[in-house]
């Protein structure tokens, strides 16, 4: 992903995300967007993603499916940080057709991620510039059979400036958790991940799944080894040294892999992973705030500790959030209320 966006905002002001839809989208890829980023709002101290759905002419919009969605216009001046633009299963649709939009989006410094036939639809407009594009393997293969157009190895996403072509479907969550992890936390990624049992978060360059390509959740065998083990080791953290002991590694080397992955320590993502469970503990049961510090392996001092990174108590946060339900919710399309952040 292209870091210039992101570097925009920071977290106190959050992220909009616009979701552009036509008539028959795929409601697993808008589920895929709208739900990873709804639990990355669970599990975060304070939420910062919210979204709109938007259409050419606004109203309802029907999937495939036959499920309904409310939907906005499209924004003259849009305001969105990303914009994901959802597939349909038919590359030809007219509502496909969105290089002004897409334009209008990118021109204002938003990242644009175009989903299977959304992608399929930009590569045929980029006429023969298809080098740095994937899409859905189904769209690649009509697109040689009936251009010419070799797209090369089938990836999950390939970014070109300030758009992102995508494989869709299922491959839409390891995009938006990609992008989770990277404007807040690999712990918070992996927490997400892990609420949407989703084994492996695969990243830009993984093949899709038909090609056998075996899935890693980092890239690094050994980190994805580690981070298993502190996941099976939430309760009762195990000491780094025991970790390294058990993968065979060095302190050091286990070290220089997070540094060089996540750009943190094993010890500081151990405790985001701890904390951003407790987060989601909080916010979604009734355990006590002692019972949640001991099940994220703090026995002492947790309500202090929280404190101290979150600048709030864990019971004044949950309070807080329980009196604003909609923090965790889409944009009303109908509202016209200030987004929450």
């Amino acid at each position: 992903m292209d870091r210039k966006v992101s570097e925009q905002k920071g977290p106190s002001q959050g992220w909009h995300f616009d979701i552009l839809v036509c008539d028959g989208f795929v409601l697993t890829e808008m589920a895929a967007v709208t739900d990873t980023l709804r639990i990355a709002n669970r599990v975060l101290a304070r939420p910062l993603f919210d979204w709109t759905v938007r259409s050419a002419s606004g109203g309802q919009i029907t999937c495939r499916s036959g499920l309904s969605v409310d939907t906005q216009c499209f924004a003259a001046k849009p305001e969105a940080d990303f914009a994901f633009v959802l597939g349909n299963s038919d590359p030809a649709h007219p509502g496909l057709s969105l290089g002004r939009v897409v334009q209008s989006y990118t021109s204002r410094g938003a990242q644009v991620y175009l989903l299977a036939e959304a992608a399929a639809r930009h590569i045929r407009s980029q006429s023969g510039g298809a080098g740095a594009h994937t899409t859905h393997w189904e769209n690649s293969d009509l697109l040689r059979e009936q251009l010419g157009l070799d797209l090369g190895a089938h990836a999950l996403a390939r970014q070109d400036g300030p758009v992102v072509t995508c494989a869709g479907m299922g491959a839409t969550t390891d995009v938006v958790l990609a992008l989770v992890g990277q404007l807040t936390s690999a712990a918070a990624q992996v927490t997400v991940a892990n609420i949407l049992l989703h084994d492996h978060i695969r990243d830009f360059a993984s093949l899709q799944p038909f090609a056998g390509h075996a899935p890693t959740t980092s890239g690094d065998r050994d980190l994805d080894d580690c981070i298993r083990l502190m996941q099976a080791n939430i309760e009762e953290p195990m000491p780094i040294r025991s970790i390294v002991t058990e993968l065979g590694l060095s302190n050091r080397s286990l070290e220089r892999k997070f540094r060089t992955f996540f750009g943190t320590t094993p010890n500081g993502f151990y405790r985001e992973m701890r904390l951003s469970k407790a987060n989601n503990l909080l916010l979604n049961t009734t355990l006590s705030v002692r019972e949640i510090g001991l099940a994220c392996g703090f026995p002492n001092g947790f309500s202090s500790l929280y404190k101290s990174i979150f600048g709030i108590t864990p019971f004044a946060l949950r309070k807080q959030r329980r009196t604003r339900p909609v923090s965790e919710t889409a944009h009303s399309a109908h509202s016209g209320a200030p987004r929450p952040v």
